[in-house]
């Protein structure tokens, strides 16, 4: 096959190599050569305040970010209950970042795998399937490093998504990256809130969420412009089913990737009442989740998928609300 020298192949489509997805690829694949960040070269493990050990009361859940940490059942408990509750919730989150990713890796592998010659898409995939990989030796790290044998997603999910997503990214594209955007949006946004409070946490966690964040930045870019490239050319079948799909994809995979497994709540003593109030029942814990997918309904919007079904399906799941006015924009609660 013969490669049009003035254009590049997007999924099925030729578009104009001097459009802006050609230039955004290319933006992005620069940064991950001159932006990028290895675990064991930016991280010094072996400093003794990185200890798992080391001034303990740091593993302590915030209140910024964090559903369980402004509880007032998690406040209430004792120090030393408070630091073991934290080191579990955090190893596990991040045992559920690497299980997510080494997911997103497999869907990534195999879009990757179609591309064709020419395809500015290959290389910036193929950047990003490395920077994953060193996210999940960084996880990994700080799971060995805290020394508890946590399970991170609930088995039958993990078991699930195992069979489902790496097809996906082949066979149904808009999906996967509808997907990718439901598991990075919400673990982006928790970590944003983290590093921006100024609350104090452990050495480990504020490294690992710092690299993390700094490069799922253009992780979450791509599979925006990913989407803002495609979905609009659909037919309007496709579009309109993609338009339900959305919120459902963005409210299930949400969910799996911010609530613990049952087996955290019962390995730390956790009331199923807390359990229930802290994730899904209190005003603030619902209003929390919502706020995850501010930058997806902006998204939406923009790619012409809130029509009147679409629009009750966000407002069904809980999910719906105020849109950003640009990416990753911070969330200002009104002054009392």
């Amino acid at each position: 096959m013969a490669i049009e020298l003035n254009k590049i192949r997007v999924g099925d489509d030729l578009v104009d190599e001097a459009g802006t997805y050609a230039d955004t690829l290319s933006l992005l694949s620069e940064g991950s050569v001159h932006r990028r960040f290895d675990p064991y070269l930016d991280i010094d493990w072996e400093d003794p305040d990185f200890d798992a050990d080391a001034a303990p009361e740091r593993w302590i859940l915030t209140e910024s970010g964090e559903m369980l940490g402004p509880h007032p059942w998690y406040r209430a408990l004792s120090r030393e209950r408070q630091i073991a509750i934290g080191k579990y919730r955090q190893a596990n989150i991040a045992k559920v970042g690497l299980q997510f990713e080494l997911l997103l890796i497999s869907g990534m592998v195999q879009h990757t795998y179609r591309l064709p010659n020419g395809s500015p898409e290959f290389r910036y995939c193929t950047h990003e399937i490395i920077e994953e990989c060193n996210h999940n030796l960084m996880f990994q790290e700080m799971v060995n490093r805290i020394g508890i044998d946590v399970p991170g997603m609930t088995p039958w999910l993990k078991t699930l998504l195992g069979y489902v997503v790496g097809p996906a990214g082949a066979l149904f594209p808009n999906l996967f990256f509808m997907g990718v955007l439901a598991g990075e949006e919400p673990i982006d946004h928790i970590q944003k809130a983290i590093l921006r409070s100024g609350e104090e946490v452990h050495p480990i966690m504020r490294s690992v969420m710092a690299i993390h964040v700094a490069e799922e930045a253009r992780h979450i870019s791509f599979a925006h412009e990913f989407l803002k490239q495609r979905v609009p050319q659909a037919n309007p079948v496709h579009k309109l089913g993609l338009s339900v799909a959305l919120p459902v994809i963005m409210f299930a995979l949400g969910r799996a990737i911010v609530t613990p497994p049952r087996a955290f709540f019962a390995d730390a003593g956790i009331p199923d009442s807390v359990r229930t109030e802290a994730f899904y029942g209190l005003p603030d814990s619902k209003h929390a989740f919502a706020d995850f997918f501010r930058d997806v309904r902006a998204l939406a919007a923009e790619m012409g998928l809130i029509n009147p079904i679409s629009r009750r399906v966000w407002k069904l799941l809980g999910i719906d609300g105020p849109t950003t006015r640009y990416r990753s924009e911070p969330h200002r609660r009104p002054a009392a």
